[in-house]
């Protein structure tokens, strides 16, 4: 009986186990590479701060980037981390922006946000005991 218990306990728990699993690997690997190429072509941008084209081609991707984000659907397990990585994303998308009008200064206080608004995530996300796969 011990044994027939133990399978039905399993059994029980196997919707739960899958549907983490499931949550995990869509919301999750989608934040963690909207964050990822976010990070790389802004701090790729910050070193060329003053190619205006560069700048162009960034702030375009970044927007199209935050509009995606905008209409991800969100599983309710994690529903206070999505407007962090918005906020995250807009702030990215502000440097860009910042940059192809010549603003260096004003590009690196958005870089600088959109950094303390992925910690912000990050932090939310581990306090919900999920975190981010490596990208």
């Amino acid at each position: 009986m011990s044994t027939r218990r133990h399978w039905l306990k399993l059994l029980l728990l196997l919707p739960l186990l899958v549907s983490g699993h499931a949550f995990g690997g869509t919301y999750l690997n989608r934040v963690a590479m909207l964050i990822a190429q976010s990070s790389r072509e802004c701090e790729y941008l910050r070193r060329r701060v003053n190619d205006k084209d560069l700048a162009l081609l960034v702030h375009s991707v970044s927007k199209a980037r935050l509009d995606a984000a905008s209409r991800m659907n969100v599983p309710k397990e994690v529903v206070n981390v999505h407007p962090h990585l918005l906020l995250m994303l807009e702030n990215y998308e502000r440097a860009a922006f910042s940059a192809t009008e010549g603003q260096a200064e004003k590009f690196l206080i958005y870089q600088v946000r959109a950094r303390e608004e992925e910690q912000i995530l990050r932090g939310v996300l581990k306090q919900l005991r999920f975190s981010l796969p490596e990208y």
